[in-house]
């Protein structure tokens, strides 16, 4: 988890509002990559004065629109098959769209409004949105719009965390006393899940 942070903040100060795109296309393209890391950090660049808030809002979300049309013609030309198929290279399994499909089917097409709010779902909803041929038009007004609220929010608190650092000792002494805390929760956070995932393909 450490090794990712770091190329995923690496990635973002090489390469600013592109990098910003890239790794949340990356992330909506059903790879799991964590925007609760990639927008924080941006977010924190703009309390720096760097990047601007809503700028950076704006590149999040594009990049949304944009790993999102991926996966929706993946969902759209291979369907289900190919998903159950291939889609463990990705740590996607049968689970995880099952899980989306029955959000898309419970919530029709504001389920892609609905779930770009929402962790883990965002992920995978572009695939039964791809499988159900929803019109492009709302596939692609829904994503942006959920999209751009997650990123702004997700960004705001990055800043609102960046400004207290650089002013507030006493956030630094904190962070200072639990900081391993933190990290040795994520990585066993994201241990579980491949295990998990790993466990599922076996079975």
């Amino acid at each position: 988890m450490g090794h990712l942070a770091a190329w995923i903040t690496a990635a973002i100060s090489a390469a600013g509002y592109g990098g910003v795109a890239a790794l949340m296309a990356i992330e909506s393209a059903c790879i799991p990559l964590p925007s609760e890391i990639i927008m924080p950090f941006a977010g924190y660049l703009v309390s720096t004065g760097r990047f601007s808030l809503w700028a950076v809002a704006l590149a999040g979300a594009l990049g949304c629109n944009i790993g999102s049309t991926l996966a929706y013609w993946v969902g759209a030309a291979g369907g289900r098959p190919l998903i159950e198929r291939y889609g463990r290279w990705v740590l996607l399994d049968a689970a995880d769209l099952r899980t989306a499909e029955r959000f898309f089917a419970r919530f029709g097409t504001p389920a892609v409004l609905i779930a770009r709010v929402l962790p883990v779902v965002r992920t995978f909803i572009a695939l039964p949105a791809g499988i159900g041929r929803m019109r492009q038009l709302p596939f692609q007004l829904y994503t942006f719009v959920g999209s751009l609220v997650w990123c702004y929010a997700l960004a705001a608190i990055g800043a609102a965390l960046g400004r207290r650092w650089e002013s507030d000792p006493r956030l630094r002494a904190v962070m200072g006393e639990f900081h391993i805390v933190v990290a040795v929760a994520l990585v066993a956070a994201v241990g579980w899940f491949v295990w998990h995932k790993w466990r599922g393909q076996r079975a």
